[in-house]
This record gives C-alpha cells, structure tokens and sequence, in this order.
C-alpha cells in the first residue's frame, strides 16, 4: 500500500509541491533583494508568480501528470487554477484574520492544506485533465 502511494501521482504532487513552494519563496525573496530599490512590489510580485507558476506547471507536466502537447492550453489552464486559488486564499484570510482574529501564521496552515488539495484537483481534473 505504502509503495502504491509513493508512486502515486499524488506523492509526486506533493514532492512538487514542496520545491515549487520552495523555488517561489526563492524567487520572490531574490527578485524582492536585487530589484526592490527600483521597482514596486508589486511588480516584483508578478514577475516571481509569473516564473513560480511557470516551474509549477512545468513540474506538474513533466513530473507528475506526464501529458503529451497542448503545451499552451494547459499553461494557460494553470493559470486559470492558480487565479483561482489566489482569490481564495485572499479571501480565506481575510476571513480568518480580519473578522475571526486568527493570526496569520494559523491562518496560511489552514489555508495551505486546502490549497494544496484544491490544486490537485483542479490540475488533475482540469489542467492536465488527459493524463492517465
């Protein structure tokens, strides 16, 4: 049972999931170091979403669904996941740290395990829905 699980789609979901959560923290802390005395932060923020939404995708493509083309539809599905996710997680918090008092860090370990899971769904069934 142990071994079907480990070569599972979801064990490498969550194998993923771990170094994008990584590279994106990585990207933002570094874009944030080098271009933050010229650029906004929000614009930072784009741009390391932009790369840590494309390593996400290319993970979940090569690694973890294995699909064959549509390269370009299922990018653009990621993205349409991951919006999706932002206006939840936003929402979520907002919810949870403004009108319930919940501080933030309880906060983002509620909302990280019903992204994760929302993600999975929503790549496996959507996003990278062909895959065996």
């Amino acid at each position: 049972m142990m071994r079907s699980f480990i070569n599972s789609n979801k064990a490498r979901y969550l194998v993923s999931g771990a170094w994008n959560t990584l590279f994106g923290y990585s990207v933002m802390v570094a874009l944030y170091e080098i271009f933050s005395p010229s650029l906004n932060i929000i614009f930072i923020a784009i741009l390391a979403n932009v790369a840590a939404i494309t390593m996400a995708f290319l993970t979940y493509k090569c690694f973890v669904f294995h699909t064959k083309g549509n390269w370009f539809l299922e990018y653009v599905k990621s993205y349409l996941v991951y919006g999706s996710l932002t206006v939840l997680n936003i929402f979520l918090t907002w919810l949870l740290v403004e009108q319930m008092g919940i501080s933030i860090w309880i906060s983002q370990g509620i909302c990280i395990p019903i992204a994760v899971v929302i993600s999975y769904v929503g790549h496996s069934r959507f996003t990278f829905k062909n895959s065996a």
